[in-house]
């Protein structure tokens, strides 16, 4: 990039740039991406390396001019001696990051003085010595100036302006002719921000980069190492010696020499020293501040620090500036769907909501023009293509996107047939309504944009596999005007397409609950009006029932009256109270409004209470109820009455020869089975004797599939009746 990033291979041509000669060095196309620029085998001159086993820290390899500016017996040397200091106990006393050097203690060597910087191995401990020239600024006059300068990043009110007043800081910081900050797009390709620059230079401000002019691995290493410096591209590399050590990692090390082709594009840019700090936000590798200079410029090792500590500010402060621009767009985003959505529920049809509403929902996508397409018709708002064009979009569209929303800023190069209409439809978003079987279409116009490059883009890359590729010696600006391109769509406006789908989901279903809602209360009070009928018949059958009760027991009081056989009046007054009995039963039954089921307890208690009345009051008084809430179906509780009717009957008149004495009445649920108990504590079973009512008994208890059983009460007697609940209650 602009010659301030190492390492970059691109903006390299064929000889159709420069004339070749035969030593130039001759590289295939795929060469940037697999140049191993992480073991150049050699470093700049300008400082020393040393090379140490982790194990023992004896001194194994070095580089530079160890002898004259060190020591001329440096190999084979203990680290810490060399350097005066306990270099084991400075390597242990700080926690291991990876790609995070230590600093260690000043040395001097014989005419000069360096700082130390220590980098930890698994298998070698390695050191860089850079010379420095004057007395460091005080770490308190550093915090002051980058403080100040994270002060004015504060401050800044948008992105644009951020990276004006980073462009200052850093030149004002590094002291370079010139500073670019250098952002990666969306593609990877990059352009300058910002700049700052002496005066009567050229300007790379806003100027175009492909993403090709930093190879895959130049960039991992910058997030790895963030800052870089070349001080002067006029030097020869020292190489790693002893021999068998050409393959170090140098990843990490400050000194790493430098890519040959690399130095003569400096060169053709007319630049002799130049610094790059990388711009990481959340790990990823965000932009470049590059700096050049037009003489030798060194940038020592606390003014790097200085820089890195600096950059990390200015991410923090990119980062900030980003949200705050996406929360705003989300914020108008929400605004707009809660002004639309609320509105989806008002009317059934989405052909009538959105005809309605489309100026409000072209709005809210921020488009040039809107269409809505439900089978072959189409309603537009805005610059729209045609008709046709719009129907087959939508059908193009769909096999797209399927049910999640669908965008693009360059319909023509996925579209070829959208070139007709570009002028109006460079961009569309599309949204498809699943439930309906239509179709939103948003559509933004061509936005011609003219881009500046720092020379052709397109000579990038020779066609010609036997061309020798060389630095261009071209920097003149290059336009391209980029044409069938819109305004791109932000991933905020994508999510409110999503939450727009959802928003018409939900009124479609809304719609479809309310019609069934609609339909089910239809049902309810037709069948409401059955139940009303129903209990009006019920109730004619219960009093026309009781007319004939009451019909028969008077003919049998009669019968009894004008008998002069006193066994026949037994029988007969016998029959009449059984017939009472069951009028009792069905009388009670029909007091309850609801016909269809019936808590048992309540009706026997209820039935208990009335029989206690006809029994009289010292009976009453020795008859007890234990009852629990059992729903049943109310045919299961009319011959449950006379069950226990007839039980109670035969209780009062045979376990205590007719005086009162306790009856015990007990119901209980256990699963899907009910138990009705009445018990005495009279003089128990006695005789085999079975007459009407047992009869009658065993008849309903058969036709009601349970099971009445006869136990020891000790004293008295316990019957219990065992019954299966309608499950259909």
């Amino acid at each position: 990039m602009v010659g301030a990033l190492e390492e970059s291979f691109t903006y390299m041509s064929a000889s159709s740039d420069t004339a070749s000669s035969a030593g130039d060095v001759g590289l295939d196309l795929t060469a940037c991406d697999r140049e191993p620029i992480h073991i150049p085998g050699a470093i700049q001159p300008h400082g020393l390396l040393l090379v140490a086993d982790a194990a023992t820290l004896a001194i194994v390899a070095g580089a530079g001019d160890l002898e004259t500016r060190l020591a001329p017996d440096w190999l084979g040397r203990d680290l810490s001696a060399l350097l005066a200091q306990d270099v084991a106990a400075t390597l242990s006393a700080d926690e291991p990051i990876a790609g995070v050097a230590i600093a260690g203690v000043p040395v001097v060597g014989r005419t000069e003085r360096f700082d130390v910087t220590i980098h930890r191995g698994a298998v070698h401990v390695i050191v860089e010595l850079e010379p420095v020239e004057a007395e460091p600024m005080t770490a308190a006059g550093m915090l002051g100036r980058l403080n100040a300068m994270a002060m004015t990043f504060e401050r800044a009110s948008n992105l644009q302006t951020l990276c004006e007043r980073a462009a200052t800081a850093f030149r004002q910081l590094t002291g370079f002719d010139r500073v670019m900050v250098y952002r990666f797009l969306d593609d990877e390709a990059g352009r300058v921000m910002a700049e700052d620059k002496v005066a009567g230079l050229g300007t790379f401000l806003n100027h175009h980069f492909p993403a090709s002019d930093i190879p895959r691995q130049a960039r991992a290493l910058y997030v790895r190492n963030r800052t870089r410096t070349i001080p002067t591209i006029a030097y020869a590399p020292a190489v790693l010696r002893p021999t068998g050590f050409e393959t170090l990692d140098l990843s990490d090390v400050a000194l790493r020499s430098v890519s040959p082709i690399h130095l003569r594009y400096l060169a053709n840019m007319g630049v002799a020293a130049s610094a790059s700090i990388s711009i990481v936000k959340d790990g990823l590798l965000w932009g470049m501040i590059a700096c050049h200079h037009g003489t030798p410029r060194a940038l020592t090792p606390d003014i790097r620090a200085a820089s890195a500590t600096l950059a990390g500010g200015l991410a923090r402060q990119i980062r900030a500036k980003e949200e705050a621009e996406t929360y705003r767009e989300r914020l108008r985003l929400r605004a707009a769907e809660d002004a639309i959505l609320p509105k989806l529920a008002t009317d059934p049809a989405p052909r009538t909501i959105v005809t309605t509403l489309r100026d409000e929902l072209r709005m809210l996508m921020d488009g040039d023009g809107f269409a809505f397409v439900q089978g072959h018709f189409v309603d537009t708002d805005g610059a729209c293509p045609p008709d046709d064009d719009i129907r087959d979009l939508a059908e193009w569209a769909r096999t797209r996107g399927g049910i999640e929303p669908f965008a693009t800023h360059e319909l023509e190069s996925l579209y070829p047939r959208a070139r007709a209409y570009r002028a109006c439809a460079s961009g569309v978003l599309a949204l498809a309504l699943v439930d309906e079987g239509a179709m939103l279409l948003w559509f933004r116009a061509e936005q011609i944009e003219e881009v500046e490059w720092a020379g052709n883009p397109h000579k990038a890359v020779s066609v010609d596999p036997n061309a020798v590729l060389t630095p261009r010696t071209s920097f003149e600006s290059w336009t391209q005007a980029v044409s069938g391109r819109s305004r791109r769509w932000t991933r905020e406006e994508i999510e409110a397409a999503h939450r727009l789908r959802r928003g018409f989901h939900d009124a479609h279903i809304n719609q479809r609950l309310r019609l069934l809602n609609a339909d089910l209360q239809r049902t309810l009070a037709d069948k409401d009006a059955l139940i009303a009928q129903k209990d009006v018949l019920m109730k004619e059958v219960n009093h026309r029932v009781q007319n004939s009760l009451q019909l028969v027991a008077a003919f049998l009081s009669l019968q009894a009256k004008s008998s002069d056989d006193a066994k026949v009046k037994e029988h007969l007054a016998e029959a009449q109270a059984r017939l009472s009995a069951v009028a009792l039963v069905h009388r009670r039954l029909y007091r309850d409004d609801q016909v269809e089921s019936v808590d048992l307890s309540r009706y026997v208690e209820e039935l208990a209470g009335d029989m206690k009345t006809s029994l009289g009051e010292e009976w009453a008084a020795q008859m007890t109820l234990d009852l629990a809430p059992v729903l049943v179906a109310t045919d299961l509780a009319v011959n449950i009455g006379l069950v226990l009717t007839e039980l109670v009957i035969n209780a009062s008149k045979y376990a205590y020869a007719g005086r009162p004495g306790p009856i015990d009445i007990m119901l209980e649920q256990h699963r899907n089975r009910l138990r009705l108990v009445v018990a005495d504590s009279g003089r128990g079973k006695s005789g085999s004797r079975v007459g009407f009512g047992s009869r009658m008994m065993t008849a309903i208890v058969a036709g009601l599939s349970g099971t009445i059983e006869h136990d020891d009460n000790m004293p008295g007697l316990r019957v219990i009746l065992t019954v299966p609940i309608d499950e259909r209650v």
